[in-house]
């Protein structure tokens, strides 16, 4: 069985391992020990109660539970914006007339923004490349908007999500090459390593303030603004899905586009609701089962679980699960769970 729960002091291990096969992909979890360690220890201040947890950081980790192994991890980051500041370039459009000469351009422009500041993040996803191309994928990444519909009090009614923009294998970026290596003097992966690892004053030291033209640009700078890496084209389709929309903001460093949307429009929490637990004999399900999948998480805020069960065992008088679920989930017969279609509503 799969579950998704708070990250553990003890899955660095795991952690490690994971970030080490994403490459220069997940630059919020570099392969970095040491950091990767004070993220954890963060992420346990944040369930545990040491920091507010309306400014707190949400590790989440998809366990296999009869590996005793982390397959996949991924994050909420409550308010961006408060201890660093947060950046982006908006897409604009600037008007020059001359009514002399009968000229009227309307030009494309990046200029550097902080509009996100104060809203909720939802990032850090990464899932072992074995268990991609099943419903894992989508218990690890849609468990998180059962966490923000269960404890929306400590989030922002704005929920984003920054995507990785277009890179070759070797992580050269056209927008980098052709705009931030002018600024910076590094290649993209070092500054994008650096702003990953915190160190993020240089870009407010050496970021252009006035507007940037994007006539100016090359052609193959121009036309990735926006777009997603090939290896993104699948979170950014789960987010469309979930009525996320691209929101005109994408990132200073390779163009990848932001993803917005309302937390009370986003699907999996409109379509979550509340039933008491009746214990069953039936099966346990795996992220890889072909019949319609419920979501199912317990109500605990620190001890947060989520994991999968078939729709066939809803009924009136509940939700049956098994006792091995039960254990998983941490929940008893009689105990309330939030419950939610894995894919599109399937009843």
């Amino acid at each position: 069985m799969l579950i998704t729960r708070p990250i553990q002091e003890q899955d660095l291990d795991d952690l490690y391992e994971l970030t080490g096969a994403a490459g220069n992909g997940l630059t919020t979890l570099p392969q970095d020990r040491d950091f990767l360690r004070r993220r954890i220890q963060k992420a346990r201040d944040t369930f545990e109660g040491r920091c507010s947890p309306d400014a707190g950081l949400y590790l989440f980790v998809l366990e296999d539970l009869e590996q005793h192994r982390c397959v996949g991890v991924s994050g909420i980051q409550a308010r961006v914006g408060l201890d660093e500041v947060f950046y982006n370039y908006r897409l604009s459009i600037t008007v020059h007339d001359s009514r002399e000469l009968d000229v009227h351009v309307r030009t494309p422009t990046l200029y550097l923004t902080n509009d996100m500041t104060d809203a909720t993040e939802i990032g850090s996803l990464l899932l072992s490349e074995d268990r991609r191309g099943g419903g894992a994928g989508l218990l690890l990444s849609r468990s998180r908007f059962l966490f923000l519909d269960e404890f929306r009090q400590h989030f922002s009614d704005k929920i984003f999500a920054e995507l990785r923009g277009v890179s070759d294998e070797h992580g050269v970026s056209p927008l980098w090459d052709a705009l931030g290596r002018r600024f910076f003097d590094m290649d993209f992966v070092e500054a994008d390593r650096l702003s990953g690892l915190g160190n993020k004053s240089f870009i407010a030291e050496l970021m252009p303030r006035f507007p940037i033209y994007l006539s100016l640009l090359p052609d193959d700078a121009r036309e990735v603004i926006g777009q997603v890496h090939r290896d993104t084209r699948p979170a950014l389709e789960m987010l469309q899905s979930e009525g996320f929309n691209f929101n005109g903001l994408v990132d200073i460093f390779d163009g990848g586009p932001t993803m917005e949307a309302f937390l009370h429009n986003i699907r999996t929490i409109r379509q979550s609701f509340v039933r008491q637990v009746v214990e069953s004999d039936g099966p346990v399900p795996d992220g890889n089962d072909t019949a319609p999948l419920l979501m199912v998480c317990n109500r605990s805020f620190d001890d947060f679980r989520v994991g999968l069960v078939p729709a066939t065992e809803l009924h009136k008088s509940g939700l049956r699960l098994s006792k091995q679920a039960m254990a998983a989930l941490q929940v008893r017969e009689g105990d309330k769970v939030r419950v939610a279609p894995l894919k599109d509503k399937p009843f």
